[in-house]
C-alpha cells in the first residue's frame, strides 16, 4: 500500500532526476551615460531632498567647517559621533564633544550621541537619495541609522544624473546604505512617523566646487 509520504518522496526523486532547465538570459539594457550640468545636478538633487523633508545647505569647501558647526549647534548637538577617516578639517569650528567609532562600541549606545557627521560614496539627483558603502569617512550602517540627527557632507563632483549611472560608481562587495531623506514610515490611517528605522533629521551639505 501506497503513502501519502511515499507518494511525495518518490515525486522529489523524480524531479531531481530532470535535467535543470537552462538559466534565463536576462535583458540588462539599463539606460546609462546620462549627464547633467553642475547647476543642473545640484538643483535636482536638492529639490528631491528638500521633497523628502531634509534640509539642504550648498556652500563652497571652504564654508564646510562653518556650515556644519553652525547645523549641530542650532540643534543643540554637543557630543557628536565620526566614522574613522572623516575629514577632520570640516568640524574644525565645532567646539562640542567629538566620538570616533568603532566596532567595539556597541550599537545601542550610540543612541546617547546628539548626532552623526559622515561623507557619502554618490548621490543620485532624480531620486534624491544618497549612498553609503562603509568606506573611510562613511563608517558601518549603525553609526548613520541610530543616532536622531545625520548630517552628510555630499561632493557635487559624487552626484550622478540617474541610479544606474550611481550604481555604476558602487563596489558591489561593499555594504550599502541608501539615504532618501529622513527615516519615515505611515500607519494604515497613513499618518506619517519619522525616526522609526532611522535619524528623525537628515542635512546634508553639498560641497559645490568638490
Amino acid at each position: 500500500m501506497t503513502t501519502a509520504r511515499d507518494t511525495v518522496l518518490g515525486r522529489i526523486r523524480d524531479a531531481l532526476a530532470i535535467a535543470p532547465a537552462p538559466a534565463a538570459v536576462v535583458p540588462r539594457a539599463y539606460r546609462t551615460g546620462r549627464t547633467l550640468a553642475d547647476a543642473e545636478r545640484l538643483a535636482l538633487l536638492t529639490d528631491r531632498l528638500v521633497d523628502y523633508k531634509a534640509k539642504v545647505h550648498a556652500g563652497t569647501s571652504d564654508r564646510t567647517a562653518g556650515l556644519i558647526a553652525e547645523i549641530l549647534r542650532e540643534r543643540g548637538a554637543r557630543r557628536i559621533g565620526i566614522p574613522d577617516g572623516l575629514d577632520e578639517r570640516w568640524l574644525s569650528a565645532y567646539d562640542g564633544e567629538i566620538q570616533r567609532d568603532s566596532a567595539d562600541i556597541p550599537a545601542p549606545s550610540l543612541d546617547a550621541l546628539d548626532g552623526v557627521v559622515t561623507a557619502s560614496a554618490v548621490s543620485c539627483a532624480e531620486t534624491g537619495t544618497i549612498f553609503l558603502d562603509g568606506s573611510a569617512g562613511q563608517g558601518r550602517r549603525a553609526l548613520s541609522l541610530v543616532p536622531d540627527l545625520h548630517v552628510c557632507v555630499v561632493d557635487l563632483s559624487s552626484v550622478v544624473a540617474g541610479v544606474p549611472e550611481a550604481v555604476a560608481r558602487l563596489v558591489p562587495e561593499r555594504p550599502t546604505t541608501l539615504i532618501s531623506g529622513p527615516s519615515a514610515t505611515s500607519d494604515i490611517e497613513l499618518e506619517r512617523v519619522e525616526g522609526v528605522h532611522g535619524p528623525r533629521d537628515l542635512v546634508v551639505v553639498i560641497r559645490t566646487d568638490a
